[in-house]
């Protein structure tokens, strides 16, 4: 006990500075067991009556002893040579958000890929249209001759069938008879005096009539293409009273009304154009192809849908083809004011050159940028590709159901026959033809237009049905045609069949106005013969649907509308674009 005593008495005298009292070394044992309390991450403040100092209040982390530490840092910790340093070397790891950079990564792969994939489709439907144009000029004279012919002997072969003509025979005697009607009626209109008065109106009257009479070019489209459908089925129904072929009358003329008005519509805007082609200055025709850009504007910034896309995909090859005749026309009446000068082509030839390219280059950065927007990819290009290619072979089945250049004028709302009036009339009055030499390349130069639309037609329904292949479509063009059941009445429709969109689809008929009837003498009681492009994309689930629900569903109708029955002028959700 002795040793104990004298061993603790040093250390007591050595602690003399301290106080050497027993309670200060239990504070300070309090404090160190405080800290390691504190640190070891044990609950904080002690139990009452320990004898320990108050609580500490932390303020976002740290103690209000650490915040008094770090505000007597020095200055230097916080120079602008340090905060510089740290914007030079932070750093950053963009695959902490590897979602959203691969998908604006595909943005700009789907706008680099745009160009190419929509002149693809701009190329084949091009040559649709002019398969369509040159079908008017040379297999439509023909078949129209073939029909009188077959008119005309018929007596001599007998009526073995009910019908004097089939109704194929009929819409081409009637598209014949139009076409001549109004190439005399084009006669009455002077071409020389409409340009005069169009070049004596001042810049921006001319600019507000091009932009009247694109308006008015597309709703003559819509209406004309109703009026030329109702001609046609009007004189191909069966009809059980001969009285009934009387109603034929009214809508002929009102046909070739049509024709005639929107010839001359389409003859206003070549001279207008024509007239910006001679201005002095240009500056109409800047403005003019300005014009092209505004479309941006009006275009790029709102939504669209597939369908939506695609009615303006059609639009634009409309648009770009009917702006290639104009320019021809115009071209041919400049070429005749000088006397048929080559040297005055290269003149034009600039001018040509410059419309077309901001054509084209509207179209692309338009639908670059609406792809972009709407997150659209370019392989909808491909889809709407087949889809007209789907009309050019379906057009070719022995159950069509139309002419294909009436497939085409739905489709794409471009409707040949007033633009071949117009075409015809300043051919011939811009052209002379006299002698037997002038007669003979007159017809070689015929036998030429049908040597290329046979061309363009085979290699067309080439293409198409490799791009309906490449679609897995073919299996549609083969599905045979629906039969009637006995009993029932041939105009309505047997069974409806609900689409996975909710959309009833009517089996029996297709979205077209000029169905024709099938005659078969074998099956009298067919139905008329249905579209197979309204069964595209469309897989019936074989579930009946009441009267009440298809007419609540028929409401969204515009909204969910297949590709394959969308045309040009099909309100595909709050506008026709």
């Amino acid at each position: 006990m002795a040793g104990v005593a004298d061993a603790a008495a040093p250390g007591s005298s050595g602690d003399g500075r301290r106080g050497g009292a027993p309670e200060q070394q239990q504070q300070d044992a309090g404090r160190g067991e405080q800290k390691s309390s504190c640190s070891s991450g044990e609950s904080w403040p002690p139990a009452s009556g320990s004898g320990q100092p108050p609580q500490r209040t932390e303020t976002l982390g740290f103690y209000e002893s650490d915040r008094e530490r770090k505000k007597k840092r020095s200055v230097s910790d916080l120079s602008l040579l340090r905060f510089i340093s740290a914007e030079l070397t932070r750093g950053y790891f963009l695959e902490h958000n590897e979602a959203k950079y691969t998908e604006r990564r595909e943005r700009v792969y789907t706008c680099m890929r745009i160009p190419r994939e929509l002149e693809k489709l701009m190329f084949f439907g091009i040559f649709l249209c002019l398969d369509a144009f040159l079908y008017v000029f040379t297999l439509l004279p023909l078949r129209v001759f073939l029909a009188l012919f077959q008119f005309i002997t018929l007596p001599c072969y007998g009526l073995r069938d009910r019908r004097l003509l089939q109704p194929a025979q009929v819409c081409d005697i009637f598209k014949g008879v139009i076409l001549v009607i109004c190439y005399f009626m084009m006669h009455y209109v002077d071409y020389s005096m409409m340009y005069h008065l169009i070049r004596g109106q001042s810049v921006i009257k001319l600019y507000i009539i091009y932009n009247m009479l694109e308006v008015a070019d597309r709703l003559f489209s819509s209406f004309g293409q109703d009026i030329l459908d109702a001609l046609y089925w009007t004189a191909t129904e069966p009809k059980e009273r001969k009285r009934a072929h009387i109603g034929v009358i009214p809508h002929f003329f009102m046909a070739v009304l049509y024709v005639f008005l929107h010839a001359i519509l389409i003859m206003v805007q070549a001279t207008t154009l024509n007239v910006a082609f001679n201005s002095h200055n240009k500056s109409l025709l800047t403005i003019m192809m300005s014009n092209n850009f505004v479309e941006i504007k009006g275009s790029v910034f709102k939504k669209f849908e597939k369908n939506n896309l695609f009615q303006m995909s059609n639009s634009d090859i409309k648009e770009r083809f009917t702006n290639y005749v104009l320019l021809l026309i115009v071209c041919l009446r400049n070429m005749e004011q000088f006397s048929w000068n080559p040297d005055h082509l290269w003149v034009l030839f600039p001018d040509v050159c410059m419309v077309i390219a901001s054509e084209i280059a509207v179209d692309i950065v338009k639908h670059a940028f609406i792809t972009k927007f709407n997150d659209i990819t370019a392989d909808v290009y491909s889809e709407y590709r087949a889809s007209l290619a789907f009309d050019l072979v379906s057009s070719r089945q022995k159950n069509a159901y139309t002419d294909y250049s009436d497939s085409v004028s739905r489709r794409m709302g471009f409707i040949p026959l007033p633009l071949a009036v117009l075409l015809i009339r300043v051919v011939t009055s811009s052209i002379k033809v006299q002698g037997v030499l002038a007669y003979a390349c007159v017809v070689l130069f015929y036998c030429g237009l049908i040597s290329l639309k046979v061309l363009n037609s085979i290699v067309l329904l080439g293409k198409s049905c490799q791009y309906v292949k490449e679609a897995k479509m073919e299996e549609k063009l083969f599905n045979p045609p629906p039969t009637s059941t006995p009993g029932k009445p041939l105009s309505k429709p047997q069974s409806k069949f609900k689409s996975p969109q909710g959309i009833p689809t009517d089996e029996s008929f297709s979205a077209s106005v000029t169905n024709q009837p099938v005659h078969q003498k074998e099956n009298p009681t067919s139905l008329l013969v249905t579209s197979n492009s309204d069964q595209f994309l469309t897989t019936p689930d074989g579930e009946d649907k009441d009267i009440s629900q298809d007419n609540s569903e028929l409401k969204h109708r515009s909204s969910k509308k297949d590709l394959l029955e969308i045309d040009r002028f099909t309100i595909c959700g709050n506008r026709i674009d």
